[in-house]
């Protein structure tokens, strides 16, 4: 049974009601915000209809930021295309880190406290559409961001050499450095970086008062500031190092990619790729996430920006609330860890362990797969368990996508081809996004025209804006933990706590990183946990690329921990689905994965995963780590052949754990467990037979759902739902066929199923729907 959905674009139901954030963002309002069922338009073209930026803003840890208008949005887009044009100028004409990285935040900071709100902004100033501009004191702090670095690069070698007898005016300048780098950070991701950084410096400066083994030796703030700011550490240490290089690069190619009409053909393909079965519209979300996360790198930008287009196409399907907003998330968490671009920690990991960015790429592809085999397993699951129906969408088919918009890729594939050709991951993404500026002009509607350019380049300096702030306050507790040697005892402390074992110091890492991630950003927690946890695993035998992949992993889990589940929550505001169900959902999606980083840590041929030591150990690896994935997904989604009740679900959840380690008798003794659990499974299949033509949909326990609760989006109403029923057997007498009834949309525009509508004409043939009762 097919659902279609018109590709002509056009409204039937009149204009949409577009949610202002406040209603975005308010559950008692979600409804309002919702697209509503019965308009008839292409999803291509649903972002319209979607506040993205107020979602990104809210639940973006990294990006509240203004929506700035007039004279300071002027201001903002020449200062981004200038610090854009400034890190493209420093690939080219490298110069002394000492001078590039002061002049980089200079202008970084500034703008920051004009695009970032030092405070909240009232619902009812965004109800009344007030001005969402700097105020006296933004203006204020972006000028005094600039004084302490303008005086620095103005003398900045001899100021460096003073790093041991820093004079007074040196030190003003540097407190003031620290307190504008606290105050940007605060400002674009809270309050609570912020005061872990005070807290390292307090234990920095009160260092004999700890107890043991935290005593250190108490340094004094000459000795605090010299170090952190008069140095290669701290505030211009590797952190903000990777920020005024990788990621202002990429998040320049991001945005040039974007412009020259990559989003929107990504988002065609993954439309038109898998056909019209009944996952397919779950599977088209999952492509759609992988491919936007090469432009866009983030978690919640992807989320969103996949919602607003394919929510209407999961629920026309049968997905539930809650269910669609999950695989949303999911596939936008992908973006953090799919190459070529990655998420920031990534560029950290290059830095920190001196090798190619390309060798990173190389580490992250088997993870990368086994996350998105992982949920397109889920995803079938769900559309045999929910009975999802096929969407027939009008596209151009796979091949003439390809053939004509199919340069897109180019630019991608170059990246990695230059790198492999021995260039700078810095030329290398460069001469790609120049690639992808000359591509623009094979489509006359995607021409980079001068002002597409000079918005272009101040998109992608304002995206990196989020970022810097925070690499410089994680460079302070870097250089804090360097200093006073913090770092190393809490990694020996962890490494006692258990005995030594390589599991249980595992274990311990893998729940002190999600603890971390529950309050700060993926980027921030990697740092963090790298200088404690890196040492700690590596103590235990771990390689230390080994030990950063799966601290980087664990760090992504904060997409989806609680109380920063950001995606979900943003993807939960678009579905109008409850908010901890769908984070319960998404952790669900993605669970089987994510314990997939223990295998290249519990044991040496585990490296394989990161495509090392050799075809053997690489293929061995791969095939147990499938197996693993597979009976993990099978235990949370509760599917095999047929409905997974909870005694071969257990087993199957046990049988997948001693995988985990690759060690032959613990393989062998998995796979029995597993085989086990199979067979339970078809002894239940046997004794209770499931008929997917006849039998009603099954709820998350392997239970059957009663009639008319199937979970759809929406059931109909009233006199509509008799109308669209009259003469056929009523497919809405149940929530599986609420959405092909005829209903008025939530915002009260009038009904798009009208007899002239193709909508009304495609549902009114419908057969009946077997499972409605």
């Amino acid at each position: 049974m097919t659902e279609r959905i018109d590709g002509d674009g056009a409204l039937k139901a009149g204009t949409p009601h577009r949610p202002t954030p406040s209603e975005t963002l308010d559950p008692s309002r979600r409804d309002e915000a919702r697209i509503p069922d019965d308009a008839q338009v292409n999803p291509i073209d649903r972002s319209d209809e979607i506040d993205e930026d107020a979602l990104i803003a809210e639940f973006e840890a990294e990006k509240p930021s203004r929506q700035l208008t007039g004279i300071p949005a002027l201001v903002v887009k020449i200062g981004g295309a200038g610090l854009s044009l400034f890190a493209l100028y420093w690939v080219f004409n490298p110069m002394a880190t000492q001078f590039y990285l002061p002049a980089f935040l200079m202008i970084g900071l500034s703008l920051t406290f004009l695009v970032y709100r030092g405070w909240g902004r009232s619902a009812k100033a965004k109800d009344a559409g007030k001005s969402d501009n700097p105020h006296l004191l933004d203006w204020v702090l972006a000028a005094v961001a600039i004084v302490p670095f303008a005086y620095i690069i103005s003398d900045w070698d001899p100021f460096f050499r003073r790093a041991i007898v820093p004079t007074y005016l040196d030190l003003i300048m540097g407190v003031i450095a620290i307190l504008v780098v606290l105050e940007a950070a605060r400002r674009t991701v809270g309050i609570l970086v912020p005061l872990v950084v005070l807290g390292f410096f307090a234990y920095a400066y009160w260092g004999p008062l700890f107890p043991a083994p935290f005593t250190t030796s108490s340094f004094d703030w000459i000795r605090l500031v010299g170090h952190n700011v008069m140095g290669t550490q701290g505030i211009f240490g590797v952190p903000t190092d990777v920020a005024a290089t990788y990621i202002i690069l990429f998040t320049i190619y991001g945005a040039v990619l974007g412009a020259s009409g990559a989003t929107k053909f990504f988002i065609d393909l993954s439309f038109s790729a898998f056909g019209q079965s009944k996952s397919g519209p779950g599977r088209t979300v999952t492509l759609a996430g992988f491919l936007l996360g090469t432009v866009s790198g983030s978690g919640v930008a992807t989320t969103v920006t996949l919602g607003g287009i394919s929510w209407p196409l999961l629920r026309k399907a049968g997905y539930p609330k809650e269910h669609g907003g999950g695989i949303l998330a999911a596939a936008g968490i992908g973006a953090i860890m799919s190459p070529p671009t990655l998420g920031a920690a990534a560029f950290i990991i290059a830095a920190l362990l001196g090798v190619s960015y390309l060798e990173v790429l190389i580490w992250a592809t088997i993870p990368t797969l086994l996350y998105y085999f992982g949920i397109i397993l889920a995803i079938e699951m769900d559309a045999r368990r929910f009975k999802t129906k096929a969407v027939v969408m009008d596209h151009k088919p796979v091949g003439k996508l390809l053939l004509r918009f199919g340069y897109h890729f180019s630019s991608l594939l170059a990246i990695v081809v230059f790198m492999a050709m021995g260039m700078t991951p810095f030329r290398a993404v460069v001469f790609a996004t120049v690639l992808a500026f000359v591509l623009s002009f094979f489509d006359r509607e995607s021409w980079m025209t001068p002002k597409k350019i000079f918005d272009a380049l101040a998109t992608g300096a304002t995206g990196a804006l989020s970022v810097i702030p925070v690499m410089a306050a994680a460079g302070l507790i870097v250089g804090i933990m360097t200093l006073t040697g913090l770092g190393l005892k809490l990694a020996s402390i962890i490494v006692d706590f258990a005995g030594g074992s390589l599991l249980l110091t595992a274990i311990f890492s893998a729940t002190a990183v999600i603890l971390l991630g529950l309050a700060v950003p993926v980027t921030a927690s990697f740092i963090i946990s790298w200088v404690i946890i890196g040492p700690a695993l590596q103590d235990v035998g771990v390689a230390p690329f080994a030990a950063a992949m799966f601290i980087f992993y664990y760090s992504v889990l904060s997409e989806v921990s609680p109380p920063t589940a950001l995606s979900p929550f943003a993807a939960s505001a678009i579905t109008g689905g409850k908010p901890i169900k769908t984070m319960w959902l998404t952790w669900r999606y993605t669970l089987s994965a994510f314990l997939v980083p223990f295998i290249f840590v519990l044991s040496g041929s585990g490296v394989g995963l990161l495509l090392q030591g050799g075809v053997a150990t690489v293929a061995l690896a791969f095939s147990v780590s499938l197996l693993a994935v597979a009976s993990l997904a099978v235990s949370t989604g509760g599917w095999l052949l047929g409905p997974a009740r909870w005694p071969e679900r257990v087993i199957l959840a046990i049988g997948s754990l001693p995988l985990l380690t690759l060690d032959p008798l613990y393989i062998g003794i998995g796979v029995a467990i597993i085989a086990v659990g199979v067979v339970v499974h078809l002894i239940g299949r046997k004794r209770h037979p499931y008929d997917p033509d006849t039998d009603p949909p099954v709820a998350d326990a392997g239970t059957p759902h009663s009639a008319g609760t199937t979970g759809t989006a929406d059931t109909v109403e009233g006199a509509e739902a008799k109308a669209t029923s009259t003469g056929t057997t009523s497919a809405a007498s149940s929530g599986r066929g609420a959405h092909r009834a005829q209903s008025s949309s939530s915002s009260g525009s009038p009904s798009s199923g009208s007899p002239s509508s193709p909508a009304s004409n495609t549902a009114s043939t419908k057969t009946t729907d077997p499972t409605a009762s």
